[in-house]
């Protein structure tokens, strides 16, 4: 099944014995007939997509009434702007990838730029920020309408009516990390927003709205095992053991020179990882 859909991870050799065959992880979301209308995938399997994201694009927009908003909507008559967390139900994990949703509302006759724009101009920008180990994507533009300044004679690209800027991040072990309990219980997570309105005759002044999150930690779920376990988290009720022992004797069978060249490497980052916390321990000592 992975290779008739063409997502077994190539970066993963044979040689690596444990992880040999499994798939680049990612998602499809099909209609009621079975036909794929959108899929999300990620470079590694630590980072996944919320339910709530995969629901947006079934629907084809952010639901900001399951969302969590910072403010009421900011604005004036010609130009409104909502900020919502969405995913989650306003928490964070690791790995999950959650999203500020921007929802601009305009008045008729009103537009705002994207890039670029002519010097003088403001684009529309949504900036996010938070605290090391929060990861901030690119942000998800909607499609544009081309204008005609023949005055300027240029085109520029523009949005009008409502529309939504949605900016996903996620945070790493930075941050939030199944291997330790949570480090504090929740993070900000600041958001700017800069725009200019204009209309076919005039440009409003540029302005910039400022919102901040206060973003409660979720611990994570984690498997019933040995390893995983005693960090914090939410362990799951089922044993995991038997099936990992399963594993780990059919791919001793199947290779073993394979299978004890990952038992070493596993053993050699184990060790490392525990002098990088004795060294970061002992710098903190000192202060």
């Amino acid at each position: 099944m992975i290779r008739a859909y063409g997502i077994l991870n190539d970066q993963v050799k044979p040689g690596d014995l444990i992880l040999y065959g499994i798939p680049y992880p990612g998602t499809y979301v099909t209609d009621t007939e079975g036909v794929v209308i959108t899929k999300s995938f990620h470079g590694s399997y630590k980072i996944r997509d919320s339910p709530e994201a995969l629901l947006d694009a079934a629907l084809g927009r952010a639901q900001l009434d399951e969302a969590v908003s910072s403010d009421p909507p900011r604005g004036d008559d010609e130009v409104k702007v909502q900020v919502a967390l969405r995913g989650g139900r306003g928490t964070i994990r690791q790995g999950i990838v959650r999203h500020v949703i921007a929802r601009f509302e305009l008045a008729n006759g009103f537009h705002l730029y994207g890039e670029p724009v002519p010097e003088g101009m403001i684009p529309t920008r949504v900036e996010v920020s938070g605290p090391p180990g929060l990861v901030v994507h690119d942000p998800v533009l909607p499609p544009t309408e081309a204008l005609r300044l023949d005055s300027m004679g240029v085109e520029l690209q523009v949005w009008s009516g409502s529309f939504d800027i949605e900016v996903p991040f996620h945070p790493v072990g930075e941050l939030q990390s199944e291997c330790r309990p949570l480090d504090e219980d929740s993070v900000p997570i600041d958001v700017t927003i800069r725009y200019q309105a204009c209309d076919d005759d005039t440009c409003l002044l540029p302005k910039t709205e400022t919102f901040r999150f206060d973003v409660p930690l979720d611990v994570i779920d984690i498997p019933k095992l040995g390893m995983h376990m005693g960090h914090g988290q939410r362990e799951a009720n089922f044993d995991g053991q038997p099936h990992l022992q399963r594993l780990l004797k059919r791919k001793f069978k199947e290779s073993p020179l394979g299978f004890l060249r990952h038992f070493l490497l596993a053993i050699r980052l184990n060790v490392a990882a525990a002098l990088r916390r004795h060294r970061s321990s002992s710098g903190r000592s000192r202060r």
